[in-house]
């Protein structure tokens, strides 16, 4: 998690930052070329683009990581931003919850200065000093931003975060050195939801959360405070999360006022019309110079001829946006011929330690078929993909591959084991064997990877080129069993697209575990549902799935399934729960009652000064001065009021749980 803070003045309500002529260019390639585009308050804007196409780097240059070769990022002295890479070094040694909450260090600065102004103001009696008066001018600043910052209830915020992005109560105490990359991403994440900056700039933060923890943060960001630059593949959560489009396509930016799919087609419609305009113009174009050129030299049309001269001189030749045409063009080699049966799974059971990841599955994976894996992260997909493949055994049950079955495995962390100091040409020679050795540069072309391309090293390209890299791997030989485990996490919209048609063309049969609803869709024809611990068949599409459980999408599942299994452990736990619940709420409702006997003793010293204030307006003129003064200790009144009233909402609803 990166956090930059400037600081920031609360009454100002509107704040622009703006990329002005941002140009990146090096060994003689442009990557941006003169971005300019501003950033107001409210601005929900989802950046699109294709990998490679200066995305991430636009948000680097945001947070100053990186020099753009020319031009500036314009900000204004006084506000924070958060940003969260695709990748980043993680430091471990705490726990979870603690991770968390160093999330609030300047919150905790904010409370160690009004604790101080608060001791400061308790002993002095000079009421009119110009000391005094900014004393308590600085004491109505710093509660007013405790105020916005959340500071009110730090614990309960942070457990609310952390339970939103998937993390049970359990896991609170637990070493961040304990989890793995994903989950320690989540910590990150959460880290910058609760410090609230002005600016978040968040670089595919979908990659790593199930669909339950997608919604949980679609919800949150919808409201939250201050404005989002967002990068994100997945059409549905740019729909729902952003109201603005920008698009970043051959070193040019292109600013939509609309959320992702209406910008698809108002960019279709731009383009027919500037096509239609420009043609248009060249065939007038070509009318006029032959006339010019026919009548060019006859006394009676000169004067005509003349004029349309002018008129060509004068015309403002219309240009077309140059359109991003380069493309996947993917086609896996035909699939040997398996046996029938490809995967057999009977009574097949996960352990590890004393926890059961599933048991008493049984199911079948028939030649040609293609098969989702659906469910919660942790319910133990990426576990069967591993037992399929022969990466990991079970402890009970039979788990069979069939005859003749040759498989290519897609792991979901895949990119991050190729070595980073390899280029992308090494990446496939290192493990292609036989003619294919010979064909290496036409499967890197079919996956982008042209010219100085292919000595790139791996290390510097983007997640999306990296995910294209490993998919490229599975070009190397013919297999008839794939087995692609979030194949499309950091891949564009457009090589979501072509990658899924080449799955539909593919005469194998495929695994697939997939969290995106839409990439999905048309794919598979038979759906395995995990849930607390079993596996369902559920025959035909995802669609087909969804009717039949009378869902609406696959967020619902995910709630429902997490319904049931609190629903079960409820039962069984029930007495536990309850003292756990009651002991945590006494412990906010003593909270509360602390901050609301502090800021009472606040409201009555600053009532105080105010009646002694009035007791002089009645006996004197008072100078400009002492109205400054006056204001600004009305003004520190009315903000102590304001939080006693909220802290007092929050207390009463509090009592009405316990």
């Amino acid at each position: 998690m990166h956090i930059k803070t400037f600081r920031l003045s609360l009454r100002q309500k509107y704040i622009v930052v703006s990329a002005n002529n941002i140009t990146v260019s090096f060994g003689g390639f442009t990557l941006l070329n003169e971005i300019n585009f501003m950033i107001n308050e409210n601005d929900r804007i989802g950046l699109v683009g294709k990998n490679g196409a200066g995305k991430s780097t636009l948000l680097k240059i945001f947070m100053g990581l990186q020099q753009p070769t020319s031009g500036n990022i314009s900000v204004p002295g006084n506000f924070s931003m958060g940003y969260l890479p695709q990748q980043m070094a993680i430091v471990d040694g705490k726990t979870v919850i603690d991770e968390a909450m160093t999330a609030f260090d300047s919150i905790n600065e904010l409370e160690a200065a009004i604790e101080n102004i608060s001791a400061q103001l308790s002993v002095r009696t000079d009421y009119e000093s110009d000391e005094y008066i900014t004393l308590i001018e600085r004491l109505h600043e710093a509660t007013d931003r405790h105020h916005i910052l959340g500071g009110n209830d730090k614990q309960g915020d942070t457990e609310k975060a952390l339970l939103g992005l998937g993390f049970k109560r359990a896991d609170f105490d637990r070493p961040t050195s304990k989890f793995s990359g994903g989950w320690r991403m989540r910590i990150e994440l959460a880290k910058i939801l609760l410090t609230k900056p002005r600016l978040m700039l968040l670089d595919e933060p979908t990659n790593h959360l199930d669909i339950e923890s997608i919604q949980w943060l679609e919800n949150y960001l919808k409201n939250c405070y201050g404005a989002l630059i967002l990068i994100s593949h997945d059409r549905i959560f740019l729909d729902s999360v952003t109201n603005r489009t920008v698009e970043i396509s051959l070193g040019k930016a292109y600013d939509y006022k609309v959320p992702y799919s209406r910008y698809v087609e108002l960019r279709k419609e731009r383009r027919e019309q500037q096509m239609a305009a420009y043609e248009n113009q060249r065939r007038m174009i070509e009318k006029t110079e032959e006339f010019i050129d026919r009548f060019r030299y006859k006394a009676s049309k000169a004067n005509q001829v003349q004029s349309r001269i002018k008129q060509l001189n004068k015309l403002e030749i219309l240009e077309i946006d140059e359109e991003d045409t380069s493309k996947l063009n993917i086609k896996f080699p035909p699939a040997p011929r398996s046996g029938r049966d490809v995967f057999k799974a009977v009574n097949l059971a996960k352990i590890y330690g004393e926890h059961t990841v599933f048991s008493g599955v049984n199911l079948l994976v028939e030649r040609g078929e293609k098969v989702a894996l659906v469910g919660r992260n942790g319910e133990g997909k990426t576990t069967l993909s591993k037992i399929i493949v022969g990466e990991i055994p079970h402890e009970e049950g039979d788990a069979v591959v069939g005859h003749n079955v040759k498989t290519g495995y897609f792991a979901q962390n895949q990119d991050s084991l190729m070595n980073g100091d390899d280029t992308v040409y090494d990446t496939l020679e290192k493990v292609a064997v036989g003619d294919i050795r010979s064909k290496l540069r036409d499967i890197l072309a079919a996956f982008l990877f042209r010219g100085e391309d292919i000595d790139k090293k791996v290390k510097v390209l983007s997640g999306g080129e990296r995910s294209r890299l490993a998919m490229a791997k599975l070009m190397l030989e013919p297999y008839n069993l794939l087995v692609l485990d979030e194949p499309t996490n950091h891949m564009d919209m457009r090589s979501k697209d072509i990658l899924k048609n080449a799955l539909t063309a593919y005469d194998g049969t495929l695994i697939v575990v997939s969290h995106d609803r839409e990439f999905l869709s048309g794919l598979v024809n038979k759906v395995y549902e995990f849930r607390d611990g079993t596996v369902k068949e559920h025959l035909g599409g995802i669609h087909e799935f969804l009717e039949r459980r009378k869902l609406e999408n696959l967020n619902e599942l995910e709630r429902k399934s997490e319904l049931s299994k609190e629903t079960k452990e409820t039962k069984s736990n029930s007495t536990g729960e309850r003292d756990s619940e009651k002991k945590e709420l006494n412990k906010q409702l003593k909270k509360i009652e602390l901050q609301i006997k502090t800021v009472e003793e606040i409201i009555t010293k600053l009532e105080m000064e105010m009646a002694e204030m009035n007791g002089f307006l009645s006996k004197d003129i008072p100078g400009n001065d002492f109205f400054e003064r006056y204001e600004a200790t009305k003004n520190a009144l009315s903000g102590e009021m304001d939080r006693w009233e909220s802290l007092n909402e929050q207390y009463e609803q509090l009592k009405s749980l316990s």
